[in-house]
C-alpha cells in the first residue's frame, strides 16, 4: 500500500503530473484551418469535410432526423480534432472503432461530434447487464394475432448504412456481444426471420450473376458499405465490469480518449467561470488531475469527475464566496466514500493546492424568496442570502406555482436544513443532485419540500437490486386483442412532462442497470426499446427547425423532447467504508457514478435541532420524555462501540418521531419501553439487551362494540366482507395481551406494524386474534425466496390466450381498506421487500401493469384510508436462514417483539390445550423448555425451542394419555439425535427436570436418604 508521501513528487511539481494530460504528438489538426465554428466552414466547402489532410465526402442522409445536432461546440480543442481525424481515417478504411477511456461523457460526445460533422445517421444502444441478443438483432412482436420479427439497432444500422454506437460494452454479460462478431468481421449475420445479411462487396458480385428478385427470394439482404460501429467502453480491470472477449476485441481499432489536456481544460473552465479568479480555477483543475493520476488510484482513491468541473465553476461564478472545499465535497464526497487514510490523502492534496478551509464552518446561506421567472419557460427566480449579501439567480422549476420557503406546516426548518436547501438550490442550477444520508434521516421529506418550493410534480421511482433496464425505461405488455406493446416507465413520462424524478435507493440498484441513464443525466437524451428517441430541448427545437417539421410530424417519427424543466434528484444511503482508504464494503459510489450527480450529504441533526423538529411535529409530547429519548439517542450515536452504533441506527429521526407521536398520545408510557420496542431488544445480544430491557405491565381485555385491551380502546370495525375476518383458536394470556395492547396503540396512530420473533411464539395467532377482535378483514400474502416485485403486486393469468393481470392481495387490501398480513417477510430478498418503503412512507407504489397506488391521479388506485400492513418476520441471525428485514426496513414500521410466554402464562395456556394432562407433567415441560430457551439466549445451543413445540407435545398427551412422556418429547428432540454434543446437552437438561429421555441403566442414580 502506498502512502501519501508517494504523491509528494507530483505535489511539488504539478507540471510533471499534467504531462499525462498533454497530447502525445505535437501536431495540430484543424477544420478549414480554424478551430472555431467548424460546422460553418465545413458546410461552405460543399460536399466534403477536411480535418487536416484527411478528406471525407458527405452523402445526403435518407433520414436526416437521425443525424445528431448541436453536439459540435464553438471551440474545438486540438485533442478532440486529433480524435476526430483518427476516427475519419478508420471510417475511410472501413474499420470499426473502440473509444476507451475513463468514465464521463467525453467519449460519447466525440462520437456524436464526428457523426454530426459527417452527417451520418446514428443507431445508439446503451448496453446493460440485461441486454440480450434480441435487443441487438431482432425482437418478436405480435400484431393482429400474428408473430413477426422487428429489426433492432444492429440490423437497422447494417441495412440502412448507419453508424451503430454501442456504449458500455463492459456492462454486457459474457457471451452476449459475440453475436456481433461476424457482422463486425465479414459484415454477415443470420437473422431469426430467415434472412441473411451479406457484405456489400459479395452481394454486388452475386447481383452481376443473379437478379435482385432471386436474391430477395433467397432472403439475402445487402449490408451497406457505409455501416460502421463505434464502441464506447471503460478499461477493465481498472474499472468494474466484464473484460472484453478476445475475439470481439480483435475486431476493433482502439483509441485512448483520456481527459482533455490541462491547457484545453483550463480554457473550458475559464469560459464557464469568467468571474472566478484564474488562480482558483487552476488550483481546482490541478486537484482534479492529481486525483486522476495512477498514483492516486494505487492509493485506492476513485477518479475525480473532471467533467463535472464545468458545472461546478458555473456555481462558483455565481457564488464567489462559496468555500472551495465545500465545492469539492459536492463533486467528490470523500468524507462519505473514503476511510481515514483516504480522507487524509485527499486533504493533503487539498492543502497542497490551497483549497483547504482549515476546518472552519461554511458561511451561513439561506433561501429568501422563490418566484416564477418573468422570462417564463419553466424557470424560477431564487434569492439566496449569503455572507456577501443577497444573490438572485435562475433555476429550472416545475409547472406549478412555486411555494415560498418556510411556509409548510409539515416541514420544520432547522439551521442545517436551511443550509442544505440553499446548497441544493445552487447545485440544481447546473446539474442533477444526489442526497446521501443514513436511513430515516429525512432525505425523502427534504426532497419533497425542495420540489414543492420550486413548483415541481414529483415522480418517485423506488430502485431495487434486481431492477432491470426495462423496469427503468419501458415495459412490455399485452393489449386486450393480444398484441404486444411497450409502456413508458414513470421515468420517461417524468422526462417528457418536466417533473422532478425522485430516484430512491441509488445505492441498491446494480451499476450495470443504472448506466443506461448515463446519457439522460449527461446529455438529456435517451433511446427507448420501441425506437422512440428523446432529445434535449434545444436539440429537438434545432432539428425541428432544420427539417421544418411540426411537433406532430416529429412524434410520427418517434422523436420527443425532454422538457427543459426535467431534473433528477437521487436519494442514497452512505457507502460502506472499510479499513482501507476506499473501503472494502459495499462501495456503490465509484468513478462512473461520481460523474452523474453533484452530491450533498444529509448530516444527522444535532440534539437541539432534533428537539426543535420533534416539538414542532409532535407538540403534545411530554418535553421531559423527549429530552430523555434524545439524550439516549445521541449518546448511542456518538459512541465508538459498534454494538451501541447498531442500536443508534434503529433510532433514526423517523423512528424518534414515531415514538414521540405515541408518547404524546400515551404519555404514561416509559421511554425505556418505547426504545426497547424500536430496537427489538428481546433479540439483541445479551450485552446490548442488558441496557435496554424493561419489564412490561399486565393488561386485560373487554369487548362491547368498543374493543378495550388494557387501557386502550378502539371502535370495532363494521366490514362489508365478513368472510375475510380471521377466526382462530386463541387462549388469552397476559403476555400476548400486553403485545396486543401495544399493537393497538400504534394501530390507532395509523402506523403499519412489524412483529418479529422466533418461530412458534404465536405471531400469526396474535395477529389473527387482533384482527378478529377489531373485526377487520384480512388479506394474506406469504413471501419466499422467489418472490419478485412483480408477483408482490400482480398475479398474471392467461384468459382466451391473452395475458391478464389480477390484483394481488396487496392491491386488494389497498383498494378495499383491508389489513394486509405479510408473512415470512424475512424469506424474500430485501431488494424486493424494499419497494414497500414508498407505500408505507408516502402511500405510493407503481405496479407492474403501469397503474399506481396514489390518490387523485388518472389510471391510479386510490389508497383506502383504512388500509394497514401487519408484517411478520423471524428475528435476524442464526439459526434463521432469512434476510435481515428489520435491518433493511425496520424503521418504517412500528416494531413489536413477540417472545415465548413466561412460565406461569405458558402453564395456564397449556392447561387449556391439555385439561386432562397431569399438572406435574405440564410443570416438567414448562421448566425444561424454559431452561432450553435460556441456553439458546446464552448461545449454548442454537435452536430456540418455542411454545409451538410444547403445545404439540401437550396435544399428543391429551389425545393419547397412555403414551410415556419420554417417548412423546422425542417428536421434538429427534431432530438433534445425530448431533452427539447437542444430544448430551438435551438429555442432561431434560433429566434435570424429570423427563427420562434417552435413559440407560448407567444413568440410574441412587438418592441419598
Amino acid at each position: 500500500m502506498l502512502s501519501l508521501s508517494s504523491l509528494s513528487h507530483y505535489l511539488r511539481d504539478p507540471a510533471s503530473l499534467m504531462s499525462r494530460f498533454l497530447p502525445v504528438k505535437n501536431q495540430s489538426y484543424c477544420l478549414n484551418n480554424k478551430l472555431t465554428s467548424p460546422v460553418c466552414s465545413r458546410r461552405l466547402a460543399g460536399d466534403t469535410v477536411k480535418i487536416g489532410d484527411i478528406t471525407y465526402r458527405l452523402k445526403t442522409p435518407r433520414n436526416p432526423e437521425l443525424v445528431p445536432v448541436k453536439h459540435l461546440p464553438d471551440y474545438l480543442p486540438q485533442t478532440v480534432a486529433q480524435h476526430l481525424r483518427w476516427i475519419m481515417q478508420k471510417d475511410l478504411l472501413g474499420q470499426d472503432v473502440f473509444l476507451i477511456g475513463p468514465p464521463g461523457p467525453l467519449r460519447r460526445s466525440i462520437a456524436m461530434q464526428y457523426l454530426e460533422l459527417t452527417k451520418r445517421e446514428v443507431e445508439y444502444v446503451a448496453l446493460s447487464r440485461d441486454t440480450t441478443e434480441t435487443d441487438l438483432k431482432q425482437r418478436r412482436e405480435i400484431r393482429s394475432g400474428t408473430a413477426f420479427y422487428i429489426d433492432q439497432c444492429a440490423v437497422r444500422a447494417a441495412t440502412q448504412g448507419r453508424v451503430l454506437v454501442l456504449e458500455g460494452l463492459e456492462k454486457a454479460e459474457r457471451n452476449v456481444l459475440p453475436v456481433l462478431n461476424n457482422l463486425l468481421e465479414n459484415r454477415e449475420m443470420q437473422l431469426e426471420d430467415g434472412r441473411f445479411l451479406m457484405s456489400a462487396e459479395r452481394y454486388d458480385k452475386l447481383l452481376q450473376e443473379h437478379s435482385k428478385e432471386e436474391l430477395d427470394g433467397w432472403k439475402i439482404v445487402r449490408v451497406s458499405e457505409d455501416f460502421r460501429v463505434i464502441a464506447l467502453g471503460l478499461p477493465v480491470p481498472k474499472y468494474k465490469g466484464n473484460p472484453l472477449d478476445p475475439p470481439l476485441r480483435s475486431r476493433f481499432q482502439a483509441r485512448d480518449v483520456y481527459y482533455l489536456p490541462f491547457k484545453d481544460q483550463l480554457e473550458l473552465l475559464y469560459s464557464a467561470g469568467p468571474n472566478v479568479p484564474a488562480e482558483r480555477v487552476s488550483q481546482l483543475l490541478s486537484l482534479a488531475t492529481t486525483l486522476c493520476s495512477q498514483e492516486s488510484s494505487l492509493l485506492g482513491l476513485p477518479d475525480f469527475p473532471v467533467d463535472n468541473l464545468v458545472p461546478a465553476l458555473r456555481v462558483l461564478n455565481s457564488f464567489p464566496a462559496l468555500s472551495p472545499q465545500q465545492l469539492v465535497q459536492r463533486l467528490y464526497p470523500y468524507s462519505s466514500i473514503l476511510g481515514r487514510e483516504g480522507r487524509g490523502a485527499v486533504e493533503g492534496v487539498l492543502s497542497r493546492f490551497e483549497l483547504l478551509d482549515g476546518r472552519r464552518p461554511p458561511p451561513p446561506c439561506s433561501i429568501q424568496t422563490v418566484s416564477s421567472s418573468k422570462d417564463g419557460g419553466g424557470l424560477a427566480d431564487v434569492t439566496l442570502r449569503t455572507a456577501d449579501g443577497e444573490v438572485t439567480f435562475q433555476v429550472p422549476a416545475g409547472t406549478r406555482r412555486p411555494r415560498p420557503p418556510d411556509s409548510s406546516p409539515a416541514f420544520i426548518n432547522t439551521p442545517s436544513h436551511v443550509q442544505l436547501m440553499a446548497d441544493m438550490m445552487q447545485s440544481h442550477m447546473v446539474k442533477d443532485v444526489c442526497l446521501i444520508g443514513a436511513k430515516g434521516c429525512g432525505k425523502s421529506v427534504i426532497a419533497r419540500e425542495f420540489a414543492e418550493m420550486l413548483g415541481y410534480s414529483v415522480e418517485p421511482v423506488m430502485l431495487y437490486q434486481d431492477m432491470t433496464a426495462r423496469d427503468l425505461l419501458q415495459q412490455r405488455y399485452t393489449l386486450p386483442n393480444g398484441d404486444t406493446a411497450w409502456r413508458p416507465s414513470p421515468l420517461v413520462t417524468a422526462a417528457i412532462e418536466g417533473k422532478l424524478l425522485l430516484l430512491d435507493g441509488v445505492h441498491r440498484v446494480n451499476l450495470g442497470t443504472l448506466a443506461v441513464l448515463s446519457r439522460l443525466l449527461h446529455d438529456r437524451e435517451l433511446d427507448l426499446y420501441d425506437g422512440t428517441r428523446l432529445l434535449r430541448w434545444d436539440r429537438y427545437q434545432a432539428l425541428k427547425e432544420q427539417l421544418q417539421f411540426t411537433d406532430q410530424q416529429m412524434q410520427e417519427r418517434s422523436i420527443l423532447a425532454v422538457h427543459p424543466s426535467f431534473r433528477v434528484l437521487a436519494l442514497a444511503e452512505p457507502p460502506a467504508v472499510g479499513g482501507g482508504p476506499a473501503g472494502r464494503g459495499q462501495q456503490w459510489l465509484g468513478p462512473e457514478l461520481l460523474t452523474m450527480f453533484l452530491y450533498h450529504s444529509v448530516r444527522p441533526l444535532g440534539q437541539a435541532e432534533e428537539m426543535d423538529l420533534i416539538l414542532g411535529l409532535t407538540p403534545a409530547v411530554p418535553k421531559e420524555a423527549a429530552e430523555q429519548l434524545l439524550q439516549l439517542t445521541h449518546t448511542l450515536r456518538k459512541t465508538s462501540d459498534p454494538t451501541a452504533q447498531s442500536l443508534a441506527s434503529s433510532l433514526s429521526t423517523r423512528q424518534l418521531l414515531r415514538i414521540c407521536r405515541r408518547l404524546s398520545q400515551y404519555p404514561e408510557e416509559s421511554v425505556a419501553h418505547a426504545v426497547s420496542k424500536a430496537c427489538l431488544s428481546r433479540f439483541l445480544p445479551s450485552l446490548a439487551r442488558a441496557s435496554l430491557e424493561k419489564t412490561l405491565t399486565n393488561c386485560s381485555i373487554q369487548t362491547n362494540g368498543v374493543l378495550t385491551i388494557g387501557e386502550v380502546s378502539a371502535p370495532v370495525y363494521n366490514p362489508s366482507e365478513k368472510m375475510k375476518i380471521p377466526d382462530v383458536l386463541f387462549y388469552d394470556n397476559p403476555q400476548h395481551m400486553m403485545v396486543m395492547e401495544d399493537m393497538l396503540k400504534d394501530f390507532l396512530l395509523g402506523e403499519h406494524l412489524l412483529l418479529v420473533g422466533n418461530q412458534g411464539v404465536g405471531k400469526n395467532k396474535i395477529v389473527d386474534r387482533f384482527l378478529h377482535l377489531l373485526n377487520r378483514p384480512r388479506e394474506y400474502l406469504q413471501l419466499h425466496r422467489d418472490t419478485t416485485v412483480q408477483t408482490l403486486t400482480l398475479q398474471p393469468s392467461v384468459r382466451d390466450g391473452i395475458i391478464t393481470y389480477e390484483d394481488s392481495p396487496l392491491v386488494k387490501a389497498v383498494k378495499f381498506g383491508h389489513v394486509l398480513v405479510i408473512d415470512e417477510a424475512d424469506k424474500a430478498p430485501t431488494n424486493v421487500t424494499c419497494i414497500l418503503k414508498t407505500l408505507v412512507e408516502s402511500g405510493e407504489m407503481i405496479l407492474a401493469d403501469g397503474r399506481r397506488i396514489i390518490s387523485g391521479r388518472p389510471n391510479a388506485i386510490v389508497m383506502h384510508p383504512d388500509f394497514r400492513m401487519l408484517v411478520l418476520a423471524n428475528r435476524p441471525g442464526f439459526p434463521f436462514l432469512g434476510n435481515d428485514f428489520f435491518g433493511a426496513l425496520g424503521d418504517i414500521f412500528s416494531c413489536h417483539a413477540v417472545d415465548n410466554p413466561r412460565p406461569q402464562a405458558e402453564l395456564a395456556m397449556l392447561k387449556r390445550y391439555g385439561p386432562d394432562v397431569p399438572d406435574a407433567t405440564l410443570h416438567k415441560l414448562v421448566a425444561a423448555f424454559g431452561e432450553l430457551r435460556a441456553m439458546a439466549d446464552q448461545g449454548a445451543i442454537a435452536y430456540p425451542y418455542s411454545t409451538r413445540e410444547v403445545v404439540n407435545i401437550v396435544k399428543h398427551l391429551q389425545k393419547f394419555p397412555n403414551e410415556g412422556l419420554a417417548n412423546v418429547v422425542r417428536n421434538v428432540f429427534d431432530f438433534d439425535s445425530y448431533n452427539k454434543d447437542m444430544r448430551d446437552v438435551l438429555i442432561e437438561a431434560l433429566h434435570k427436570h424429570g423427563i427420562p429421555i434417552g435413559a440407560k441403566p448407567t444413568s440410574v442414580r441412587l438418592a441419598k436418604e
